[in-house]
């Protein structure tokens, strides 16, 4: 019996999850108790269908994710800034066993841009603290190591602090002969820095003889990035409902599908992700053909 009550209010409520009018009058009714329990049993059941027939045919390989919307969920909730990073932080960890759940070998977060360096002073040190903070809890995690997730902080680590750049060597050096999974955190990350940093390393290596300048490809330019050791992204989401890339993995996003969902990243529930998945499934890559 139970089970058929189950099934009874997923049919309902199904439908009615998705439209913005529903995520209003959720907004207004979180705080009712029973409300609560019943929307939670309504979004279980709508996420165990969308999985079952996600897992029926293929799923990226390499999702990249813009990471957006911490600040004004938190305007939104009433919270301060910080509250929402820190949320924004718990979603993370939530997105990181959806993925494996469905079967998506690597992840690419973008956590923080060259350009964040400019936000104020007291916001960019409490991020800081919860990347060292996040580093060193995923370099402990046993699920890291028994999922064998090679774990890989890209970016300038060279402005990074030293308290961070320490965490991020250590939880690299711990993982690095994982290849079950792939997790790469972009931190001080800018996409045209990135291939700065390939072409002066080309460069070097013409100069000292390495290879001549016919041999370069695009394959070696590929082998030069902070991507280097993963596929590029099959599919890019960013959240918040900004559609822009803003500097974020450009020469590898070339033939990625593109997603722009309108919920902030701390917001994202496990439908809104699996949502995405399903819209990346019924698409047809064409690579430019």
């Amino acid at each position: 019996m139970r089970d058929e009550i189950r099934e009874k209010i997923g049919r309902i409520g199904e439908k009615a999850i998705s439209t913005q009018f529903a995520r209003n009058v959720i907004h207004q009714l979180k705080n009712n108790k029973i409300f609560t329990l019943v929307y939670s049993e309504i979004e279980r059941i709508h996420a165990k269908k969308m999985l079952e027939e996600i897992k029926k045919r293929p799923v990226p390989t390499h999702l990249a994710i813009i990471m957006d919307g911490n600040r004004r969920y938190a305007l939104k909730e009433g919270l301060d800034p910080q509250e929402g990073h820190r949320k924004g932080k718990d979603k993370l960890e939530e997105v990181i066993e959806w993925s494996q759940e469905v079967g998506i070998k690597a992840l690419t977060v973008y956590a923080f841009s060259t350009e964040n360096f400019n936000r104020p002073k007291e916001e960019v040190d409490h991020l800081m603290k919860l990347f060292e903070e996040d580093l060193k809890k995923i370099a402990s995690d046993k699920r890291t190591h028994e999922n064998k997730v090679r774990v890989k902080v890209i970016g300038q680590l060279e402005r990074l602090p030293e308290s961070v750049r320490k965490e991020a060597e250590k939880v690299m050096e711990q993982t690095k002969g994982y290849d079950k999974y792939y997790f790469n955190i972009a931190i001080g990350y800018g996409g045209r820095e990135e291939i700065v940093d390939a072409v002066k390393k080309i460069a070097y290596d013409v100069k000292k003889g390495k290879m001549s300048p016919d041999e370069i490809k695009e394959e070696v330019i590929s082998s030069y990035l902070y991507t280097s050791d993963v596929p590029d992204p099959d599919l890019i989401l960013r959240t918040s409902g900004e559609e822009r890339i803003s500097n974020f993995l450009l020469w590898q996003l070339a033939y990625s599908e593109l997603y722009f969902s309108d919920v902030y990243w701390p917001a994202l529930k496990k439908t809104d992700f699996l949502k995405v998945i399903q819209s990346y499934q019924r698409r047809q890559r064409r690579y430019g053909k």
